[in-house]
């Protein structure tokens, strides 16, 4: 008898292992993000992992695909099967919905337009600021080199102008007046970079040029590479609210069956763990009591939104940046 029970209970245990082995799974998926998003998902795709991992015992695999973000929109549409997208502007988003890759209603599904974040554009001088870079009009001075990435392909260099020009309108200038001055200012770039990355490595290790007009976030970053005794954050008086959108790409979701991970993925962007990442990383939470923990490096600012100054990042769109538009009218390239 002592010889039956091992025997009798082999076989349910090893049907038990096979079971378990069953239920639990590998699964990937791929987020194709901009560029100055890569390190902000370094921390958070860890953290997501434990959390998946714990929730349904899966293994998840978090794959990241960079690049200028309009860039990363039309990978998407030519056929990148990524699952979700992180994006830096809502065109590249509705890009997606035009191709029927997603919904129209995208930006519904998830609170604050589906934008779990937001960032704002900045300056950053070299150290002691020799330029004395303090608003958007230093950047038009003659002998003054500004680093901008194109704003027909990357979502910082668009913010960065729709900046510039909104700050006209903003106090009481007329649209000439701002067509004057980021007229002038385009003048003085002297590399124009696709994304916000290859702006960076243009302004930081190339160096070239007096200021680099970034994301908030970026200057964290390169003041923890490069040490924060080597540059000088400038914050113009006044500036733009860039909402960071992001999205499940239907399509693909639906096709390769990983749908409930990766709306899991995005919904968790908005949980306390996640926003406290965002802050450490400069990017402005929706978390109210986060955003007032981190309110010395993220301090309040006077900001204004796309639709205050252009309707919809649409219309700006369709004015300034599509082929024959504003931009296209007045930027030479050198």
């Amino acid at each position: 008898m002592k010889n039956i029970i091992p025997k009798l209970l082999s076989p349910l245990v090893l049907v038990a292992l096979m079971s378990h082995a069953a239920v639990a799974a590998e699964v990937n998926i791929l987020n194709a993000s901009y560029d100055v998003s890569r390190e902000f998902y370094k921390n958070y795709n860890p953290l997501f992992v434990k959390y998946w991992k714990q929730k349904t015992g899966d293994d998840l695999t978090i794959n990241q695909s960079h690049g200028g973000s309009s860039k990363q929109a039309r990978a998407v549409v030519d056929g990148l099967e990524a699952d979700v997208v992180t994006m830096n502007q809502s065109i590249d988003v509705d890009i997606l919905a035009e191709k029927q890759l997603i919904p129209t209603e995208w930006a519904r599904r998830l609170p604050n337009g589906s934008a779990p974040f937001s960032s704002t554009s900045v300056l950053l001088v070299r150290k002691g600021n020799p330029k004395n870079i303090k608003n958007w009009n230093d950047l038009a001075k003659s002998g003054v080199a500004v680093i901008i990435a194109n704003p027909k392909t990357s979502g910082n260099g668009r913010y960065a102008y729709l900046a510039a020009w909104g700050s006209v309108i903003k106090q009481g200038g007329t649209p000439e007046q701002a067509r004057k001055l980021v007229t002038s200012i385009f003048a003085n770039v002297p590399v124009l970079e696709t994304g916000g990355r290859g702006a960076t490595t243009t302004f930081v290790q190339r160096e070239i040029g007096d200021v680099l007009v970034t994301f908030e976030n970026e200057v964290g970053l390169i003041k923890q590479e490069y040490g924060a005794d080597t540059f000088d954050l400038v914050y113009p008086p006044i500036s733009i609210v860039a909402d960071l959108p992001v999205s499940v790409v239907d399509k693909v979701v639906d096709k390769r069956g990983t749908r409930r991970v990766a709306e899991a993925y995005l919904q968790y962007l908005y949980s306390p763990q996640a926003q406290e990442i965002a802050a450490q990383h400069e990017l402005r939470p929706r978390d109210a009591k986060i955003a007032r923990k981190y309110a010395t490096t993220l301090p309040p600012l006077k900001l204004f939104t796309v639709d205050e100054v252009f309707g919809s990042l649409k219309q700006a769109q369709a004015e300034h940046f599509k082929d024959g538009g504003v931009f296209d009218q007045f930027y030479i390239r050198k």
